[in-house]
């Protein structure tokens, strides 16, 4: 059993971040900041995203243990450092991972300065509260912890692999007003979904007329883990996950909204709601659900030692039947509707600095706004997790050191650390644009300490840029 804790706390710490992209918010140079704000002022004329190469963006972290607090080689025992992190960790506190690649990427600006974009990206995103109650149930048993319910609503993770595909419309509306609009439709591919929870496991002493002399009370429990895609891969693996790929039939809708305001010439302010939507997965479903209370007589503890090699007693069939029974496990196919995590943006930024002379202004939309070489802002950022919001505050500067070259340098705050300083670049070689971003710059000394690294990096070919 300690071993599988250990394995579960390495697969956890392994696969795990947010999706704040606030390197990207707002680096206009990049076309796929139009991704994360679709009414970002831009100058774009024409952009092509090279194939598998236009983006691609990975995080990993959690937001209470590293991979340095379990495996550091300091002498110590990893189990006591294992059974120590258990205690410390919450169940507030939570685990995730988000990926995505860019598969094509493309836009143009019409005759009424209008400009449209549109694409195709892949999406991984997962997230699993800690479960500290059977955590500790696991790693210690029951014998210490008479009459305390241990929480099954603790239970709460959602795993989402989808293809996302896209179109948006971006539009300077006023000299003070741009304004976008992004429609995306979601192609389901892989879906694991347990949330809402309810129940307890509690221990407790018999009462006076039992011959024995603990009781185990499973009460009100309501459980169910939700899967689309996932049962049938051994059937056909990478080819049948590319085949859904392309249209699996779980489908849904989605929008994005974004606008930025010029408040002065200076000052802009800007805001954007990211994935208003959901999918309905209806194909290749299988879900399980478990209601019911049980009590048990007749075991003291719940997890009696066996000796290495020693088979089960043979009571515990018996159990497993009683518990069936009284418990069922159902096995369904329906229908069920998985709500995209809302995301959402708002900055403020104050420009200064002028370009040199003859790059002051946008010279097709001379209502385009002052360009400033640099600039300092605040972003702060939240979305919508199953159990609550998740947020971060950000306070950047930008810098365009040459024509050709631009940087962001982002300090964030958020649920992992408050020392997350990130780095952006982006630079123009031709016509090709290549940009690449870090965070948690500050341990990449021994990345094993970070409790959330995030990279993003693209290549792009931009075309008749004014």
């Amino acid at each position: 059993m300690r071993i599988l804790t250990v394995l579960l706390v390495a697969l956890l710490i392994n696969w795990a971040s947010a999706q704040n992209k606030q390197l990207l918010y707002g680096f206009s140079e990049i076309p796929q900041s139009l991704l994360v704000n679709p009414g970002e002022e831009t100058n774009l004329e024409r952009h092509f995203g090279i194939p598998l190469f236009s983006q691609f963006h990975i995080n990993g972290g959690s937001s209470g243990v590293t991979v340095y607090d379990i495996f550091r080689n300091d002498g110590g025992d990893i189990n006591q450092r294992i059974g120590q992190k258990i205690f410390e960790l919450s169940e507030n506190d939570f685990f995730t991972a988000t990926q995505q690649l860019e598969i094509i990427s493309f836009g143009w600006r019409n005759r009424k300065e209008m400009y449209f974009s549109a694409g195709i990206y892949q999406e991984l995103d997962f997230i699993a509260y800690f479960p500290r109650d059977l955590a500790i149930l696991a790693w210690e048993g029951n014998q210490n912890y008479l009459d305390y319910p241990f929480d099954l609503e603790e239970v709460s993770a959602v795993a989402d692999l989808v293809n996302v595909y896209h179109f948006g419309i971006n539009k300077r509306v006023s000299k003070k007003w741009t304004l976008g609009a992004r429609v995306k439709l979601y192609s389901g591919i892989l879906n694991i979904k347990s949330t809402g929870n309810r129940g307890t496991f509690t221990t407790r002493v018999a009462s006076g007329d039992s011959e024995n002399i603990y009781e185990h009370t499973i009460e009100n429990a309501e459980v169910t883990v939700n899967t689309s895609g996932v049962m049938d891969l051994d059937e056909g693996g990478a080819s049948k996950i590319i085949g859904r790929a392309i249209f699996s039939g779980n489908l849904g809708l989605g929008l994005d909204l974004g606008a930025s305001y010029n408040i002065n010439d200076q000052v802009t302010a800007s805001a954007s709601l990211l994935d208003i939507g959901a999918i309905v997965y209806s194909r290749n479903n299988e879900s399980y659900e478990a209601r019911g209370s049980y009590t048990l007589d007749g075991i003291e503890l719940l997890f009696p030692p066996l000796s290495e090699g020693e088979p089960a007693p043979p009571y515990w069939d018996d159990l497993e039947d009683e518990l069936e029974a009284a418990i069922p496990i159902d096995t369904v196919s329906s229908a069920y509707t998985v709500w995209r995590p809302l995301k959402v943006n708002a900055a403020v930024s104050y420009g200064f600095g002028r370009l040199a002379s003859g790059q002051e202004c946008d010279c097709r939309n001379m209502d385009a706004g002052t360009k400033w070489k640099q600039e300092v802002g605040l972003q702060l950022f939240t979305i919508k997790r199953p159990n609550r919001f998740q947020g971060a505050a950000t306070v950047y500067y930008y810098r365009r050191m040459w024509e050709f070259l631009s940087a962001k340098l982002t300090y964030t705050i958020d649920s992992y650390s408050y020392d997350n300083l990130g780095l952006g670049v982006s630079a123009l070689f031709g016509r090709f644009n290549f940009y690449v971003m870090a965070d948690n710059m500050l341990r990449y000394g021994n990345i094993a300490k970070a409790k959330s690294v995030s990279l993003q990096l693209g290549l792009n070919l931009k075309l008749d840029q004014q």
